[in-house]
């Protein structure tokens, strides 16, 4: 990429230019001299469209979608696959390349398809000079990013693209797997992203500063790259010292993975951001917001280690423990009892979860009744591993997740028949506004159904602080509250459960796992700061059980049948 481009020469070009010592080309701007049209008129035999989005799936439009992403810069369009496929799902896109026979490819590929690209040739490095305004999402796919060469041009362009994003932007960055590469030799699966059957994708050459790949095609042609193999940790501190706030990383598509398996990694980088009245506000002038609390509080990394350690990464709720110690089993056997508390699910109906965490809740009572199913979760990052579970599992045409606060339900009114949530309600100081929305947007004679660590009816002052304090809670419901102002939004009261023994059991067991996984918890990331506060804050739940100062089990209320 260069910045005085003189025009745009790569539109005539058909042979592509290396110096008398190929290996010795690593400078950022060779690229315009290897995408040659000739090259790119065969580059969509290398991906197969139709291959690759069988591949990838729902991956890259799932996680916009459940972030509420609208506006997309595809700063890598190449031919337009993204870019089409992203038109295609509703969103506002603007395709841009840095070589000009990309962009006019692009182009003409959405034309064959009906649609009409905004298209841009766009220098990464003075992104803004060349693309205007400011975007939800930012994808820069196809290992595109490997073709800067020179540290401050990778620097410079992230740089950019932070610029160019909305102040709570997303960039979605690819690379290939070059750590594989480097210490164990070049496979492929083939699999997910280059998916031609008759092409071969290569290395001919890889060093610590050059990875030379060769595509060879079936008519004879082959064609080279040259490319920066760009380790996945230099990669994840560069997006954090460009500014971005939190990042994931997933192995061809996946969540976990082994780090010798994937072809290919995929970095989702949030952009730092204060939260400003970022939920519409609900205290006086300087009051921080509980549910800015909640989400910062579950989309940090410790937290998601934790929870998904010792829950097992499914989800993480309080479990029945009358015929188990393990945690996973009588998490379970909590979704099996509220499920036998509803009447018949059946396929048609629709469920809503309120804080709906990793989603595990969701994908049984989906497999076990046929029902569909909508998940509602104020963190992005559960949100997005609950999408992963989702797609291994094959239910993305019956769940679907959406990024959001209970007091502000994205459903309209009496669109649902159940509406079920465990042990989230506590997250929420308008516990009365998250009712009389499950009441808005139940059907008649649908059901809301829930769990939530609750303090009893007749607690003295001030006894709970120990317990609020870790969550950074202000305070918790109670059964008669919640009976309360139930019957006063017009709900039927069905059940309303005293299985307090269970709260207690289960917060002893975790904290139990947590001291025998110390360890291990901090070799994966945990910071012994937030697990020694852990284990104190859940000794302090076990004693205000002991107490006889808190309450939980099954709540179960109805909407009447209108008459």
């Amino acid at each position: 990429m260069t910045s005085d481009v003189a025009g745009n020469a790569e539109l005539t070009m058909t042979q592509q230019a290396y110096s008398k010592d190929p290996l010795a080309d690593r400078e950022t701007g060779h690229y315009r001299k290897e995408y040659v049209t000739s090259f790119v008129d065969k580059w969509d035999e290398l991906i197969d469209w139709d291959g690759r989005a069988q591949s990838e799936g729902q991956f890259f439009i799932d996680i916009l979608k459940a972030r509420g992403k609208e506006r997309v810069l595809d700063v890598a369009c190449g031919t337009g696959f993204h870019s089409v496929r992203l038109t295609k799902a509703g969103f506002d896109v603007t395709a841009a390349d840095g070589n000009a026979a990309m962009v006019a490819k692009a182009f003409e590929n959405g034309q064959s398809r009906g649609l009409i690209l905004k298209t841009a040739q766009a220098d990464w490095r003075w992104l803004n000079r060349d693309i205007h305004g400011k975007y939800d999402a930012i994808i820069c796919l196809g290992n595109s990013f490997t073709h800067l060469h020179e540290e401050q041009d990778r620097r410079r362009a992230l740089a950019e693209f932070y610029a160019a994003l909305k102040h709570d932007g997303v960039l979605i960055l690819d690379q290939r797997n070059y750590d594989a590469m480097l210490d164990r030799g070049f496979s492929s699966k083939h699999k997910y992203y280059y998916c031609g059957d008759d092409v071969s994708a290569e290395p001919e050459h890889i060093d610590d500063g050059l990875c030379r790949m060769r595509y060879d095609f079936p008519d004879g042609a082959s064609y080279t790259l040259n490319l920066c193999p760009i380790r996945k940790d230099y990669m994840r501190r560069l997006f954090r010292e460009a500014g971005f706030e939190r990042v994931r990383t997933y192995g061809d598509f996946q969540d976990t993975y082994a780090e010798e398996e994937p072809d290919f990694f995929i970095h989702i980088a949030e952009k730092s951001a204060e939260h400003v009245a970022r939920w519409g506000g609900n205290g006086a002038d300087g009051q921080v917001d509980i549910r800015d609390v909640a989400e910062t509080y579950y989309d940090s990394d410790d937290a998601d280690t934790f929870y998904s350690t010792i829950w097992g990464g499914e989800d993480l709720h309080i479990g029945r423990y009358a015929t188990t110690k393990n945690i996973r089993e009588a998490s379970d056997l909590t979704i099996e009892s509220m499920i036998d508390a509803l009447p018949d699910l059946k396929a048609g109906s629709r469920v809503l979860d309120l804080g709906a965490g990793y989603g595990g809740a969701m994908r049984t009572v989906v497999k076990k009744t046929g029902c569909e199913a909508v998940c509602l979760n104020i963190s992005e990052t559960q949100n997005e591993y609950n999408l992963g579970k989702v797609r291994a599992a094959r239910l993305a045409d019956k769940i679907s997740i959406r990024h959001g606060v209970f007091e502000d339900v994205p459903e309209a009114d009496e669109s649902v028949d159940v509406v079920w949530s465990q042990d989230a309600f506590l997250h929420s100081d308008q516990r009365d506004q998250v009712l009389a929305e499950a009441f808005r947007v139940l059907k008649p004679g649908g059901h809301l159904i829930f769990t939530d660590p609750m303090q009893a009816d007749d607690v003295p002052e001030g006894v709970l602080q120990p317990v609020y304090d870790r969550l950074q809670l202000n305070s918790l419901g109670s059964p008669s509250f919640y009976r309360q102002t139930a019957e006063a939004l017009g709900f039927e009261t069905v059940q309303q459960e005293d299985a307090v023994g269970d709260l207690r059991a289960h917060y002893a067991r975790v904290r139990e796992e947590l001291l025998a996984h110390y360890a291990e918890l901090r070799e994966k990331g945990c910071s012994a700061e937030y697990l020694d506060k852990m284990a104190l804050g859940l000794q302090n739940w076990v004693k205000a059980a002991d107490d006889g100062h808190l309450a939980w089990g099954i709540q179960h209320f109805r909407k009447p049948v209108k008459h």
